[in-house]
């Protein structure tokens, strides 16, 4: 008697083995969607702030790219002042707010990326350590999932770009996380060029106006011995010759000239 052998039903060929084959094909074309967002979203970036040269349009194009790109309840931006302040820069939600002053202590994820100098990553702002003394704001205000990366530039945190995520969204992942690292590096490029091509104007405007200045003395010194001049030789001394003078005039005449030149510069100014 020969005994006939079974054969087992392979797992892929079974129905709980392609529903999981599916779902796993399903979430690796997600995954890659999401990355061809990511290109894009630089791409755009890159070549939205490649056309202005302002860091304040930067910022604005920069925020508005990655709240759209992620679908996000808040975005914002925000730099160091030169008094150690922190200042709202721009945000995706209202363009038209910009270097407000803000209150540290009310955003301890913000404050712990100025003070560390690290990426604070919240996956879920309702079970997190840090934010458990504002969870009646966070539920206010629908938040799920935060994202602060610090803006840096020559090893120094300048700046942090915050993003933020209501309840019913999707959740920031670890790619996510490195996309707006990415994004916070070219931040950190454009700003250092635009602040090179601002030093740069004022550079040019303070030697224009340097320039107007010295051509303005030279016209007021110029009109001052015209009028000097005019003034000596209607007088009958005006034969007086500079070599019978002694030397105590000489240095009358010396105190004379830098009161002049003095009142030059004034007449200049005006």
């Amino acid at each position: 008697m020969t005994s006939t052998a079974v054969e087992r039903p392979r797992e892929e060929d079974s129905p709980s083995g392609h529903g999981d084959t599916v779902a796993a094909l399903r979430a690796r074309v997600a995954e890659l969607e999401r990355e061809r967002d990511h290109l894009v979203a630089v791409v755009d970036i890159l070549t939205e702030i490649s056309a202005s040269l302002h860091f304040v349009d930067i910022l604005q194009t920069i925020a508005k790219k990655l709240g759209d790109t992620f679908g996000l309840d808040r975005c914002s931006i925000y730099l160091l002042g030169e008094q150690r302040d922190v200042r709202l820069m721009a945000t995706y939600e209202a363009p038209a707010m910009s270097n407000l002053i803000v209150d540290l202590d009310r955003y301890p994820e913000l404050k712990r990326a100025f003070q560390s100098g690290e990426t604070v990553f919240i996956p879920d702002a309702q079970v997190d350590p840090m934010m458990q003394h504002m969870q009646s704001v966070l539920a206010l205000r629908n938040v799920r999932s935060i994202v602060v990366v610090p803006i840096r530039w020559r090893g120094t945190v300048i700046g942090a770009i915050f993003l933020r995520t209501e309840r019913d969204g999707a959740p920031f992942s670890d790619r996510d996380v490195r996309f707006c690292q990415v994004v916070a590096a070219l931040t950190a490029n454009a700003l250092r060029n635009a602040h090179r091509f601002e030093a740069l104007q004022r550079g040019q405007k303070e030697a224009q106006r340097a320039n107007r200045q010295s051509e303005l003395q030279r016209i007021a010194l110029i009109a001052f011995v015209r009028r000097l001049l005019d003034r000596y030789t209607n007088t009958e001394d005006h034969m007086w010759a500079e070599t019978l003078l002694a030397t105590s005039a000489d240095e009358e005449l010396e105190r004379l000239v830098s009161v002049t030149m003095e009142v030059v510069g004034e007449e200049a100014k005006s």
